[in-house]
């Protein structure tokens, strides 16, 4: 029996002033160690989600906490049978998460940390605004109980949403949340900078209040989608039932994929209608050599497994 992959969600906000310098020997370490998947790198910090054997993770993990500045680098593991990645790659960023906003720096202000087993109780008292910072798609699969959706579509509408919905005079407790914990925490640091003065944010994001608060005390309700080829996991941390469109991105269940309008990596029933001319032939472009791929026992090109609706 094969052992399971690892996979490791990790970032921290940390003044990386050489982090052009340090592309390439973290690229070789993730390399060296086998490790797939994406890591974003900023004068800000640090954040990605890699996949990889025990060994390699614990091995890719020891090379960052060898530098001072990512001793205590938030780290978050889950597991699966097959690899979620499918290359390797280390990217330079202006941001490693993208609100937009100049001046908002997690390394010189944040809200307040509340670790999971925390998180229950914060949410339960009636005058704390719960937010949750996510995108619209990945809410649509799950969230907490009582949370707001902003419905926004990237991390860069935030700010204007913030400004057009609520107000520090008025609102006196905020708690946010996202998958990881890099969003909401960066999102802290702006409601400070606007005038909001008790903020919180849940500590290591969903994927750890999953891993530590147990089914029965849970607040949250449905999947959580995550970055990688299992596209959700369960309250367990097991891959989901869900897959994604290419075209649009969103989430699809079982009964998405029964619809006429399911073209696997081509359309869904949320964009069938939507799509430009443009995008379709591109997807379905982008279909024929996934499929030619197959056909060949090839290695994936594009990075993306669907499902095909027998399959749910």
């Amino acid at each position: 029996m094969t052992s399971p992959i690892v996979v490791a969600a990790l970032y921290k906000f940390v003044t990386l002033e050489d982090y052009v310098e340090l592309r390439e020997p973290l690229l070789k370490a993730m390399v060296d160690n086998g490790i797939k998947g994406t890591l974003l790198i900023a004068e800000e910090g640090i954040n990605g989600t890699v996949s990889g054997s025990r060994e390699g993770i614990d091995g890719l993990m020891d090379w960052l906490k060898s530098d001072p500045r990512m001793i205590d680098i938030d780290h978050k593991e889950s597991y699966c049978d097959d690899q979620p990645f499918y290359r390797t790659k280390v990217k330079l960023k202006k941001e490693i998460v993208t609100l937009g906003v100049e001046g908002v720096d997690p390394n010189k202000k944040v809200g307040t940390y509340v670790d999971p087993e925390n998180w229950n109780a914060l949410i339960s008292d009636p005058e704390v605004l719960l937010i949750d910072t996510r995108n619209d798609y990945e809410v649509s699969i799950g969230t907490f109980e009582g949370a707001i959706d902003p419905k926004t579509t990237s991390f860069r509408e935030f700010p204007d949403y913030i400004k057009a919905n609520f107000d520090p005079a008025r609102h006196k407790k905020v708690a946010m949340f996202c998958t990881g914990g890099i969003r909401c925490e960066k999102a802290s640091s702006y409601m400070l900078s606007q005038g909001f003065d008790e903020v919180y944010h849940l500590k290591g994001g969903i994927l750890k209040y999953l891993e530590e608060v147990p089914q029965e005390e849970t607040k949250w309700q449905g999947d959580c989608f995550v970055f990688d080829n299992r596209v959700t996991v369960r309250h367990d941390l097991s891959e989901g039932e869900y897959d994604q469109c290419h075209a649009c991105r969103t989430p699809i269940s079982a009964a998405d994929r029964e619809s006429e309008h399911y073209q696997p990596g081509i359309s869904c029933p949320y964009c069938w209608d939507k799509l430009s001319e443009k995008t379709r032939r591109s997807a379905i472009d982008r279909q024929k050599q996934i499929e030619l791929a197959k056909a060949r026992n090839q290695p994936h090109p594009i990075g993306h497994n669907y499902r095909k609706p027998a399959e749910a």
